[in-house]
């Protein structure tokens, strides 16, 4: 999407009809000041959007270090002890979500 540089508005595309041997070609143009720019058939330059960073539901890594241990195989080591926390993150009719931390490996999972 391209904006006008004067006033912000989104630009609209008028297309430029022009004789047999000529290609067509078309403008970019503003609906409220007389902005008006040529489109060209290359692109000048390519953006792409950053994600945004993404926040761990769990609280990130400081969330593990004051949580209690149980019994429970890890599905990638077999190891048989791991970490847990309770979080309610449904509704509060809906029963708490259990996460694993295995003790071994380190590796994450929930009770589903």
């Amino acid at each position: 999407m391209w904006f006008c540089p004067l006033d912000g508005t989104l630009l609209q595309v008028r297309h430029v009809e022009h004789s047999a041997e000529q290609e067509p070609s078309g403008h970019f143009y503003c609906v409220t000041c007389p902005y008006s720019c040529p489109i060209k058939s290359t692109v000048a330059r390519k953006t792409f959007p950053f994600r945004k960073a993404i926040d761990d539901i769990l609280g990130g890594a400081e969330a593990w270090d004051n949580v209690d241990r149980t019994k429970e195989n890890c599905p990638k080591c077999n190891h048989s002890e791991a970490y847990f926390m309770q979080i309610q993150i449904r509704s509060a009719d809906e029963p708490m979500s259990v996460f694993y931390k295995c003790v071994n490996c380190g590796h994450q999972w929930n009770e589903k």
